[in-house]
């Protein structure tokens, strides 16, 4: 189905997703979460008031907007609004530490912040005080001089601040109805490259609508299913992969402030989930809970990303007879292959994934750049619909991701079988995958660099029982200088996201005996296999 036309197949904006939904069912709850339950019917005129408000204050076609709060109906009526006018939404990640958060919101040149005051005990209004100072003043402050406002929902709203409420009652009384078309950029998603800072990737409503809708129909999701999904809203699991697959197939999304296994394990008793989603760590820490046994679920199916052990137990240990996986990443919005709820359990299992329909996948020998037949392992090339449109303001990293033909270069490895179905066979690069977090070691590296004592940093991933992968820490510190790992452990956990966060540090005098390229490269799977060995880390079967 290479050059499928979508058009007709599904709605290729958020607001003719949501009129479908309102149409069909407008009683079933939308959102179900801790803040609050939603029905369609109810998200619906929120949104246009939502919109109502955006369109008086000026808000237009193109102009970037953060949000930044936990997940819940309100995460979703504003993200549904700033579509339905053709703005773009840039999720800020609620795990950010302030450096990173500033980081995000200068190199997407917002213009408005929506943001919740405290979420989990963090107090984000004043990170955003030491972020932007003339945020008890007046805005814009030289510190982000794109940043035309900021909204706080909650309590605490400095005077260069404006309150939700105040916000909100500016398109009282008046109606505008939707202006977006399938190309508007929807959502900018901040993604963690292996060799650089985060990328702002540019999706559009047609490719995040289309692979919501194809997502959800091949995970089995029916008018009035429930499906309990507590990925965070600010990736493209959420965004996509929940938010939008369960508007898209009239479908409730039951969500949570946080994973946690034991509260997760209660919820999807009581609110009698159908579905649920998770990646190889959550479905792990679901089926080794103690809880599970007995709780009464009322599974049908799930989307995991997992390995074919962990599918099978989902399975069988949790009802979930219609579990099938996936493989994508934010560059595609995200899938590009799924298997599919009516396959034979062994296919699902087994890892053997179809290709969206009309999504290409080729595999290319990573050292010639010739295609390889049927079995070959190479890395993964797509093209097609759900492709991003770049990275923004990044074209030197666009033109290395996206080929002159439309060809995105994954870094992944996989493989094709005869019938065309793709298997994902690993991470070519060094991203390290923590949880369901993709972390940069250049990244990290970046920020160790900056401690005084340290002369060089070099971070790998290593194998975790939990985690699936954790960062370890390789530090050369500057000459007369001494600092315990667990110092720098310490001061890493004020200076970077918790997951970013180095789980070991190694001191060393120098990266040649274990390992650099006649180039004086570090060889990164070298000192991977090092860290393993030193630190006597057990490697999953």
């Amino acid at each position: 189905m290479t050059g499928l036309a979508l058009e007709g197949l599904c709605p290729l904006t958020v607001a003719e997703a949501l009129r479908r939904a309102v149409t069909i069912a407008p009683e079933v709850e939308a959102v179900v979460a801790p803040s609050g339950r939603i029905t369609f019917a109810a998200l619906e005129e929120e949104v246009a008031a939502i919109r109502a408000a955006l369109l008086a204050e000026g808000v237009g076609r193109g102009e970037h907007v953060g949000l930044l709060m936990g997940n819940g109906p309100r995460w979703v009526s504003i993200f549904l609004a700033l579509g339905s006018i053709g703005a773009v939404t840039v999720p800020v990640n609620t795990r950010f530490q302030a450096e990173e958060m500033a980081y995000a919101l200068r190199q997407s040149r917002v213009r408005r912040l929506f943001v919740v005051d405290r979420f989990l005990k963090i107090d984000f209004v004043a990170m955003l005080r030491g972020i932007i100072p003339g945020l008890d003043g007046a805005l814009p402050d030289a510190s982000l001089p794109d940043l035309q406002q900021v909204v706080v929902v909650g309590t605490d709203v400095p005077a260069g601040a404006r309150s939700w409420e105040d916000f909100f009652s500016a398109g009282r009384g008046n109606e505008a109805p939707p202006r977006c078309v399938p190309e508007d950029v929807l959502l900018m998603q901040y993604t963690s490259g292996t060799t650089s800072f985060p990328k702002g990737v540019m999706l559009t409503h047609r490719s995040m609508c289309a692979n919501a809708f194809f997502s959800g129909g091949r995970m089995g999701l029916r008018v009035a299913d429930r499906f309990h999904s507590a990925r965070p809203f600010f990736h493209v699991a959420g965004s996509t992969l929940s938010i939008l697959s369960c508007i898209q197939h009239v479908t409730t999304l039951v969500t949570m402030d946080r994973f946690e296994p034991a509260e997760a394990l209660r919820i999807m008793e009581e609110e009698r989930c159908t579905h649920f989603s998770g990646n190889d760590t959550m479905a792990l820490m679901l089926l080794n809970h103690p809880d599970r046994a007995r709780r009464s679920l009322a599974l049908r199916g799930a989307w995991a990303a997992a390995s074919p052990s962990i599918v099978r137990r989902i399975i069988e240990e949790m009802g979930a007879r219609d579990c099938v996986v996936g493989y994508g990443m934010s560059e595609a919005s995200p899938n590009i292959s799924q298997s599919c709820w009516w396959e034979p359990e062994e296919v699902r299992i087994s890892g053997h994934m179809r290709p969206q329909p009309g999504v290409e996948v080729r595999i290319r020998d990573l050292d010639s750049g010739e295609d390889l037949p049927p079995g070959g392992t190479g890395e993964i090339l797509v093209r097609g619909w759900n492709v991003m449109q770049g990275y923004f303001d990044k074209p030197k990293e666009t033109a290395e991701t996206l080929t002159s033909e439309g060809w995105l270069l994954t870094g992944d490895l996989g493989r094709l079988d005869e019938a065309g179905r793709l298997e994902f066979a690993g991470r070519a690069k060094d991203l390290v995958r923590v949880g369901g977090e993709n972390v940069s070691p250049a990244e990290v590296e970046d920020i160790l660099n900056r401690h005084p004592a340290i002369r060089q940093a070099v971070v790998v991933g290593v194998p975790d029982s939990r985690l699936m992968e954790v960062p370890c820490a390789f530090v050369i510190l500057n000459e007369g200088q001494s600092c315990e790992p667990e110092a720098l452990i310490a001061w890493s956990k004020e200076n970077m996201a918790g997951f970013k966060v180095p789980r070991y540090v190694r001191v060393v005098e120098d990266f040649e005996s274990i390992g650099m390229t006649a180039s004086s490269k570090i060889q990164k799977k070298q000192l991977a296999k090092h860290a393993i060995e030193v630190l006597g880390i057990k490697v999953p079967v």
